[in-house]
């Protein structure tokens, strides 16, 4: 009982944007998913923790937006970021380090990624009531296979990131989710900053070999 009433205190409307009510899980989601990816940008562990808390306040808010496929995909990327958290844990003593997504790995996501979209987009339009199925598919694939590559520290990670963002935004706004639409904004522009630092270091440790 004590959950339940907490959910819904989450759920009511904090403020109004654009005659909107934004609700404190909106909010909440706003503050860690920012955080998160500030976090990732610079390599730092803690975003895995932070990344697990954002993903609770957004089940609650997608589910509520009746974007099933976004909620859905929250619970994956709690597996995901444990697995996440314990890759960078073990690969800090070997050093984990930055390095390209080879061919075979970038065929393997792409197949993955079509398949997914088209599974999700049947399943989606024909077992809920979702008005966006292919755009709610289409992001979760994009974000799993970008999930994928961070936590293996795959530069290419960042520019499917970008391209989820891209279509996250205009989705959002759609839906009436003003405020996580305006965070997905933030979040393209800090994976274009993460995606440069993490060339850069990578360009500073091929050099590093290459005079060693």
């Amino acid at each position: 009982m004590v959950l339940a009433d907490m959910v819904t205190r989450l759920q009511e409307p904090l403020f109004t944007l654009l005659d909107t009510p934004v609700s404190w899980v909106e909010v909440l989601g706003f503050g860690s998913g920012a955080l998160c990816v500030w976090l990732v940008a610079r390599r730092h562990i803690a975003n895995w923790p932070v990344g697990i808390a954002n993903t609770l306040f957004f089940i609650l808010l997608f589910a509520g937006a009746g974007l099933y496929a976004d909620a859905a995909l929250q619970v994956v990327y709690v597996a995901l970021a444990v697995y996440g958290w314990w890759s960078w844990i073990a690969g800090a003593s070997g050093h984990l380090a930055i390095s390209r997504t080879d061919g075979r790995t970038w065929r393997i996501l792409a197949s993955a990624t079509v398949l997914a979209t088209a599974l999700l987009t049947v399943l989606l339009d024909r077992a809920t009531d979702s008005t966006v199925p292919f755009w709610d598919a289409l992001t979760t694939a994009l974000s799993l296979a970008a999930t994928y590559g961070q936590c293996r520290k795959k530069i290419e990670s960042w520019y499917l990131w970008m391209a989820a963002d891209v279509v996250y935004i205009p989705l959002y706004a759609y839906k009436g989710l003003y405020l996580t639409s305006l965070l997905y904004a933030g979040f393209l522009l800090l994976c274009a900053a993460g995606l440069r630092a993490w060339l850069g270091e990578a360009t500073a440790a091929a050099r590093k070999e290459a005079l060693a």
